[in-house]
């Protein structure tokens, strides 16, 4: 069977700038202002946790595992202000977008670690289960609290930057081989054509800062009252 050509169907990503890396924020922690944010933070820590037991320092199969849960609250957000939207009949804000590209975005990061990294059959009934339960606990919480879930999110990506971070650092101290970047990564970061697997590392934890930002600025927006 043929190779899909996924530049038909995933659009390229802006790539980032030397400038743009060193310019990044990797320290950024927002500080919990009352019990639902105590909530997210303490889900999070709890599920890292979980990953640090389970992988230790397996860094690319946490990252498969985690990328996994890591894509669906954007899809989850996407289209419940989608549907608000319709109810609401009015303009989302660029939010919809804004999610759905995330959770996209989540999903090639996984498309770039399977490329590397051939989880084991006890990693992917692992993604199965703990799939199930995320998104239908993420879902009941996004209709109870959206706040609480873009705070829960942006606590979560705090946490990615912290492990790729982490990944980095192996892959300069040689724990790690830094392996040719697969081609996937190439042509929808924009990376050069010799690029290997620290710049891969680089711009998915680039992406994750991004995610970060925005989710704990959305929360602060519904907070605010800026969004219906």
């Amino acid at each position: 069977m043929a190779e899909p050509d996924r530049s038909r169907i995933t659009p390229a990503r802006q790539g980032y700038e030397d400038s743009d890396i060193a310019a990044l924020d990797l320290q950024r922690r927002y500080e919990p202002g009352d019990a639902a944010d105590r909530f997210a933070l303490g889900t999070v820590k709890l599920l890292r946790f979980v990953a640090d037991t389970l992988f230790a320092q397996r860094y690319g199969n946490r990252a498969i595992v985690l990328e996994t849960v890591a894509a669906v609250p954007g899809m989850v957000g996407g289209c419940l202000q989608h549907l608000k939207a319709l109810r609401h009949m009015r303009d989302d804000d660029g939010w919809i977008y804004t999610l759905l590209d995330e959770a996209e975005n989540e999903r090639m990061h996984l498309m770039t670690f399977m490329e590397l990294i051939k989880p084991s059959w006890f990693e992917r009934f692992v993604v199965v289960v703990v799939q199930a339960i995320f998104f239908n606990a993420f879902f009941l919480l996004y209709l109870i609290s959206d706040r609480t879930a873009h705070r829960l999110v942006g606590y979560f990506e705090e946490e990615a930057v912290v492990s790729y971070t982490q990944y980095l650092q192996r892959i300069d101290d040689g724990l790690e081989a830094d392996v040719p970047a697969p081609q996937l990564a190439i042509d929808y970061w924009g990376l050069k054509p010799d690029a290997r697997l620290r710049d891969v590392v680089e711009v998915i934890r680039a992406d994750e800062v991004m995610h970060r930002d925005t989710n704990h600025d959305f929360a602060d927006r519904i907070e605010a009252g800026a969004h219906y």
